[in-house]
């Protein structure tokens, strides 16, 4: 299976530093970036590249030849022209005979390719997209996608005023099919994320939407720049890869991340308690995973619909994003066990392994994003979230005080 890095940029707003070499050459660390993720696909196995080149790339070629002195097999695709990331992989479309890997050579990462490739061939998927929430999603390009994590809209910055959405953005690492590059006109200069990709999902093709936490992060500016230099070298980069179990701290939502307000069923209703975002920004900064663990038996009522819990979230990682915090995911348990009430769905009133304090949610959690249960903590406001997070053997079960301002961050200095 190939990779294609696209490393054709110039780098405009980080060429004060570094004018005489192409952005994908700039060293990290000592290493050019573009030699980082040969590195990194490398050690998955996947040895077989194509560089889509423009400025400057005989330097790129000058220093890698034909990758034999890295064990793998390089293959050059040198514009003439700019022609916009859609354009530059349009030039390799003979080469491109089965699905591939997408990197752009701006990009510093550590990610498990293996588990993504699997997660897109068992989705049967034209295209995988790597997503993750971000401290700034109101200036990003956001995805949307349902409960199977299909893509069903680009939400393209920049977004109207009032906009609401999951924090979702679109990290531009992609396992694409050909047929996606079918879709992509000859010698016409094109982005792939703003001109082919809307246009595919219109036509019906089958875009998915890859969630994960591990490090992926542009180097475009120089403040950039120097974040990745730092988190390279102190190993947060390799520490953040799948394959490691990490922590995580579960939250549950009503009175300890927004106002508890009875059962909360309309959007407008969602508000945040105050210093709730700054202790998930710490949770955030700590390279724990924020989990959302939350009972919901207004879906079990017939309080609220699935579009309109779906609303009300969305609002909060909205809420919580102008803040500059995010969570890597929300877990809801719709189920109540007591019938006989009017408006009732009957499909939910039973008895589950998920609603606190069952641990269901956290087990479940736990093996979607290789969290180590030994080292995390459950923080809620209601003792079934202690219990919860007891019967799911994390390391800490912690009960703040309902709606009370900073409660979280509070208890977050004793752990983070």
């Amino acid at each position: 299976m190939k990779t294609v890095i696209i490393a054709g940029g110039k780098g405009t707003r980080i060429a004060s530093s570094f004018s005489e070499i192409p952005k994908a050459m700039i060293p990290v660390e000592g290493k050019p970036v573009i030699q980082r993720q040969v590195e990194m696909a490398a050690s998955y196995g996947f040895k077989d590249f194509i560089f889509l080149t423009g400025h400057l790339g005989d330097v790129i070629r000058d220093y890698f030849k034909d990758g034999s002195s890295l064990g793998v097999n390089i293959t050059y695709c040198q514009e003439k022209e700019p022609l916009g990331t859609a354009g530059a992989l349009r030039q390799a479309r003979e080469l491109l005979t089965e699905d591939f890997f997408v990197f752009y050579g701006d990009t510093v990462m550590d990610v498990d390719m293996e588990h993504m490739l699997r997660f897109h061939r068992e989705n049967r998927s034209d295209a995988t997209l790597f997503v993750h929430p971000n401290d700034h999603p109101y200036d990003s390009d956001i995805v949307e996608t349902d409960s199977s994590h299909r893509i069903t809209a680009f939400r393209l910055k920049p977004h109207e005023e009032g906009f609401i959405s999951r924090n979702q953005v679109n990290a531009s690492l992609f396992i694409l099919s050909p047929k996606v590059v079918d879709e992509i006109p000859e010698a016409v200069r094109l982005n792939l994320e703003k001109d082919i990709f809307p246009s595919c999902l219109d036509k019906g093709m089958r875009f998915f939407g890859y969630p994960s936490a591990e490090y992926i992060k542009d180097m475009g500016t120089p403040e950039r720049y120097a974040e990745v230099c730092a988190d390279v070298r102190s190993g947060r980069v390799a520490a953040l890869n799948r394959r490691n179990l990490r922590p995580a701290v579960f939250l549950d939502r009503d009175g300890v991340i927004n106002v508890e307000k009875g059962f909360l069923s309309r959007e407008e209703d969602m508000e945040l308690i105050e210093g709730a975002a700054g202790g998930i920004a710490r949770i955030n900064a700590s390279g724990w995973l924020a989990i959302v663990v939350t009972n919901q038996p207004v879906i079990a009522r017939g309080d609220c619909s699935w579009e309109e819990l779906g609303r009300i979230n969305a609002r909060m990682e909205t809420l919580l994003g102008q803040e500059h915090a995010f969570v890597n995911d929300i877990y809801i348990c719709p189920h109540h066990p007591d019938k006989g009430f009017p408006g009732e769905r009957p499909e939910y009133k039973i008895v589950c392994d998920c609603r606190k304090p069952a641990p269901g949610m956290l087990l479940k959690a736990a093996g979607d994003w290789g969290i180590d249960l030994s080292r995390s903590i459950m923080i809620g406001d209601h003792d079934r979230d202690v219990m919860a997070g007891e019967n799911a053997g994390v390391m800490a079960s912690v009960k703040i005080p309902s709606n009370e301002p900073y409660a979280l961050s509070k208890v977050l200095e004793e752990y983070l």
